[in-house]
């Protein structure tokens, strides 16, 4: 067993720097976003911001523990943990909807509400490494594939009926890779994204104008229903608002807390899913361009640590997360630049909210643990 001041010697210390600056920029964007604009005061530590740092605490000790745990034990855990999460998303269809949607857990005695489907998205990387691994002599049999993509199918369809459609989208792209790292075949995997890529390639014409929303509504209407259609309009209100909002920062940005878009409560979510437009209008292209190249880091050592693995479950299982990483920061940016509808998919270590600081500080501590052991061959 490694000892704890080796493992702490091993750390990949870019990675954490990068984890820390992306946990400043958060806080910064939530002091500015939830202040009470009806009062005198003008506090950095809004209530809010107390609670992400409060979050952000209990994500530490999580990171904290998970580099510590070594890796590998999660192989034995993975079936469990997945049953776990299915659980708790079929759970949620007998307890009260919340907003009108069925994605939290609100418990007594618990001052914060917990959304399973983040959860999930670890729990499912989990189990399709654990499956890919165990399978790899016979990867290319169309038994092993079918099973990994039952592994994804039944989450996702629960997802998607609480609804919840980003986080459901997040799950296919997770999937097409762990395949790639596991060695499938090119013509499978080319197969498989055809029709995922072909999608997504409809919507980003429509958000750009190529295609009209309203000409390809009755066609699509014979598939989905109107109100899920409508999630792709790309003129709604939080769309405009949101590239409103990076405009206006312009190259430098309007001053912390002296953006009138933003501050005047114009942009909707702005301390969760709007937390990019929101930094861009008060620090501009400049601020704009740091936080999407730390997010690129991020991502990037992330695939490095994929790449230095020394066992097959641990490549796929630090691939999945890359993955996880990526796909939401993609994702959320796309969408708040007009290339993607509004999915309710947060960004990265800086969107408040606990399921999401904690589900995302774990899957770093999971990192380092493999990182730190990427010598170890027993």
């Amino acid at each position: 067993m490694l000892p704890k001041y080796l493992i702490l010697r091993r750390l990949d210390y870019r990675m954490l720097f990068v984890m820390l600056s992306l946990m400043v920029v958060s806080i910064f964007v939530i002091s500015a976003t939830t202040y009470d604009i009806e009062s005198s005061s003008n506090s950095f530590f809004t209530p809010l911001t107390i609670k992400q740092l409060a979050w952000f605490f209990l994500g530490s000790g999580c990171f904290l523990f998970f580099t510590l745990f070594d890796y590998r034990m999660l192989r034995k855990l993975s079936i469990g943990i997945y049953l776990g999460a299915l659980f708790m998303l079929v759970g949620l269809f007998f307890v009260e909807p919340i907003h009108n949607v069925r994605r939290w857990y609100r418990l007594p005695l618990i001052p914060f509400d917990i959304q399973p489907s983040e959860y999930a998205k670890l729990a499912i990387v989990l189990m399709l490494s654990w499956h890919l691994e165990r399978n790899i002599d016979r990867i290319e049999k169309p038994s092993v594939i079918i099973g990994a993509f039952a592994i994804i199918l039944v989450p996702f369809v629960l997802i998607l009926k609480q609804p919840d459609l980003g986080t459901a989208l997040v799950l296919m792209p997770i999937f097409l890779v762990m395949l790639y790292f596991a060695g499938v075949k090119k013509k499978i995997i080319t197969l498989m994204s055809v029709g995922f890529l072909s999608g997504l390639a409809l919507v980003v014409m429509m958000f750009l104008g190529v295609l009209s929303h309203e000409s390809i509504k009755p066609y699509a209407l014979k598939v989905v229903k109107e109100y899920q259609f409508e999630r792709l309009n790309p003129n709604t209100y939080h769309q405009k608002a949101a590239q409103t909002a990076i405009a206006l920062g312009q190259v430098s940005g309007s001053g912390w807390k002296q953006s009138e878009f933003t501050g005047k409560r114009w942009l909707p979510y702005a301390h969760t899913d709007s937390a990019f437009p929101a930094f861009a209008e008060e620090f501009g292209l400049i601020g704009a361009t740091f936080v999407i190249m730390l997010l690129f880091l991020l991502t990037y050592f992330s695939f490095q640590i994929s790449a230095l693995s020394k066992d097959l479950f641990g490549r796929f299982l630090s691939a999945g997360i890359a993955v996880y990483l990526a796909i939401h920061i993609v994702i959320n940016i796309g969408m708040m630049c007009g290339l993607l509808p509004i999915t309710g998919v947060p960004l990265v270590m800086v969107s408040y909210g606990g399921s999401f600081v904690l589900t995302n500080m774990i899957a770093l501590g999971i990192l380092q643990s493999i990182y730190v052991r990427r010598y170890m061959f027993s």
